[in-house]
Parts: structure tokens; sequence; C-alpha cells
């Protein structure tokens, strides 16, 4: 099976910018990014952030709140916080030989970094990659890693797979199967979550006073780095 989808890797392959390279900074980028975020949305958002914090280094000497208005608009800001933690650890020691002791880093990211970045014989397993091999029953090799994460974000789709157009469908036991609905996120308009969006954006856009904020959000920004209070009065962080 491997051999049938990297040769339609081949022919089909997403053009993605990370793609382009083996800097493990570039990729941990990428991937942080990725976490919870649409491929399209993610592209501009990243080719900005490498133009202007090309290194690890580069990004460890900017400031958090920079970091933080650099990340808005693509949620789960506590991604940026801990990728800039990441980064500072990196210029201050290197690269560990353990992934995971980097901030924000899992057993996935630190996967896809041995992977893309350090050409290990490591296999990243996202929710497309299981969902490839669980429906294929086929156990894939690393060198098919970028290959599987396409074809199951373009062809075998977990509602309504493309099953004609799949290269292992001649042997996959699996035709035809589609996934149960996947528990709905609780919607962002009026939730915990919007709130939370809206007073960083506010308080990005300039210093508050705690009373013209909601308390519980800040409270909770500030318990995740993202917002600092001193004085009565709400800020981005400076460190």
């Amino acid at each position: 099976m491997d051999e049938a989808l990297l040769a339609w890797f081949d022919r089909e392959s997403r053009d993605l910018p990370w793609r382009r390279t083996r800097d493990a900074y570039a990729i941990l980028v990428s991937e942080v990014m990725l976490q919870q975020t649409q491929v399209e949305r993610v592209v501009p958002r990243y080719e900005r952030w490498i133009d202007r914090w090309p290194t690890a280094e580069a990004l460890a000497a900017a400031s958090s709140a920079d970091v933080i208005v650099e990340w808005q608009g693509l949620g789960y800001n506590r991604r940026a916080i801990s990728l800039h933690r990441a980064a500072k650890h990196v210029a201050e020691h290197g690269w560990p030989a353990d992934l995971t002791v980097l901030p924000g880093v899992g057993p996935y990211t630190a996967a896809a970094v041995r992977n893309f970045a350090l050409g290990e014989d490591v296999l990243p397993r996202d929710v497309n990659v299981e969902r490839v091999e669980r429906r294929t029953g086929h156990v894939f090799s690393a060198s098919a890693a970028q290959a599987l994460m396409d074809l199951g974000a373009t062809v075998c789709l977990a509602r309504i797979p493309r099953c004609s157009e799949c290269p292992l469908a001649a042997e996959c036991p699996s035709v035809g199967t589609r996934d149960e609905p996947a528990r709905k996120q609780s919607r962002f308009e009026g939730s915990f979550r919007q709130r939370r969006a809206a007073t960083l954006r506010a308080v990005a856009q300039a210093p508050r006073r705690v009373s013209e904020v909601d308390p519980e959000v800040v409270r909770s920004l500030a318990t995740d780095g993202l917002v600092v209070i001193e004085d009565d009065v709400v800020a981005l962080p400076t460190y």
C-alpha cells in the first residue's frame, strides 16, 4: 500500500510552504499553528510569521505582547505563548533530545518535527493518519507521513470518503465506510471562548482598566500568561 500511496502523492500532493524546508523551527511553527486551525488559514499566517521571526532565536528575542498580537485571528492564543516559550528554551539550551520537554509540544508534534525536520524513522499520527490506518488495516512507514495526511484530508474523509478517487481502494476493506459524526464543538457565538477572544483583542489594542473588561475572562487570560494585571490595569505581557 505504501507504494501506491506514494505514487498518488507524487501526482496530488498539496504545495504547502512548510514542506519546502527541513528547518526544525519552521516545522515546529507550522505544526503548532495547524493544531485546531485549517490549513487554508494557516498558510498566509505561517509565511508572515517566518518572515518576521525566521529563527527560534529571533522569536525568543520578541516580546510576548508582539507574539500575541501577531497570533490574533488564529484562535487558541495559548499556543502563541507556548511557542514563544519553546523558542526561548531552544535559544538558551538548544534542541532537547526529548522534544516533549518544550512547552506546548506533545507526542504528535514531537514526532512531526523528528520526521519532517530531522528525518527520523517515526510516523506522526494525527487524526487523518489514524483514520487511513484504521480503515485500511495497514501500518504505513514513516516515509508515507505527508502522503497519509493529504489522503486523509482530501480523500479518505471521515463523513463522506471519496473512495472512487482513493489509490488504496482496491485493497481497502473499508470502502464506503463513513465515520459517526464526532462530538460537536460548542458554539463559538456567545461562548466563553468568544469572550476571551474579544477581551484579548481589546487589550491588544490598548491597556484597559479592570473595571472596563470582563473580570472572569481577565482572570482566565492572566492564568494562561496572555495578560498581566498591574495597578488595576490589564495589559499584554512585555517579557
